[in-house]
């Protein structure tokens, strides 16, 4: 017995030492290039109104294009730029989240969060293929569990960000906004969202993402509305059902009189297309 503890230990020490050399360091944390320990190092803390996405939204306008590929390679090979989101990351810790705030500057912030921590954490590993190459289950780094924002003295994963700060916020649109580096993925805008612009911007993100066919298609013939998966595993922030679910997306489908029809009536079944993991890289996608 004793024996076969001991090499049931050693291969889990092997296996342990494997992912740690694949994927290493479990948990990352963004913080600031600066002696935090000095005593006037750490900012003020600003309302999520205050905060500054201006970095974000010039390094998205100069390396994403108008359909939300990213090109990855240009902006790693940027050291000033790679430094740049960096900071702008690390800078959205001097949120204060229980200083008084509007919901568009809280919503607006915590997208910009999600959004930049992953392009972040996908710079960290790249070249790559597909942010599922890391999200480890069991042993090994995680990007959407590992990879730590702290937020006023708290740290947040990008789980976090989505499952206990957004889809608690009551605004199901982010869904259409938020987006985890691959093409099956809303569009990422070319431009950060803002508390004065958000509504628009929602409304924007979310028929665009209506209007591509990897996303949503019907078949009129046989009833069949097909969405994608992001309509099964976030259903319940939409409708009990897949049928009350598209009833309350109808504004945002494509203007056609038959899709229009055949979602009021309600008299239709749905259909999940696949979701394509493969990294929103423009590099990537001109070479397939």
């Amino acid at each position: 017995m004793r024996k076969i503890l001991l090499t049931m230990s050693a291969a889990l020490i092997v296996a342990g030492l494997v992912a740690y050399l694949v994927y290493p360091g479990s948990t990352r944390e963004v913080v600031f290039d600066r002696d935090l320990h000095a005593a006037d190092a750490a900012p003020p803390l600003v309302p999520f109104d205050k905060v500054d996405h201006s970095v974000w939204d010039r390094l998205l306008r100069k390396y994403v294009d108008g359909n939300g590929m990213v090109d990855y390679a240009a902006w790693k090979a940027s050291e000033s730029d790679t430094s740049s989101l960096r900071q702008y990351v690390a800078a959205l810790g001097r949120a204060d989240p229980e200083a008084p705030t509007t919901e568009g500057g809280r919503l607006a912030f915590w997208i910009n969060a999600y959004n930049a921590l992953t392009v972040y954490g996908i710079l960290e590993v790249y070249p790559t293929s597909s942010i599922r190459n890391h999200t480890a289950k069991v042993l090994g780094y995680n990007i959407w569990r590992d990879l730590l924002l702290p937020v006023a003295g708290k740290k947040y994963s990008l789980e976090d960000i989505e499952h206990k700060v957004l889809r608690k916020l009551g605004e199901p649109r982010i869904h259409f906004a938020i987006v985890c580096a691959s093409i099956g993925c809303p569009r990422l805008r070319n431009e950060a969202y803002t508390r004065a612009g958000l509504e628009s911007q929602l409304v924007e993100n979310t028929r665009d993402f209506f209007s591509r066919p990897e996303h949503f298609r019907v078949d009129a013939a046989k009833r069949i509305v097909y969405v994608s998966p992001i309509l099964q595993w976030f259903g319940e922030d939409f409708g009990p059902t897949p049928q009350q679910r598209l009833k309350k997306l109808v504004k945002y489908l494509p203007a056609d009189d038959g899709i229009l029809q055949l979602i009021g009536q309600g008299d239709f079944s749905v259909g999940y297309l696949d979701y394509d993991w493969s990294l929103n890289d423009q590099r990537q996608k001109t070479a397939n």
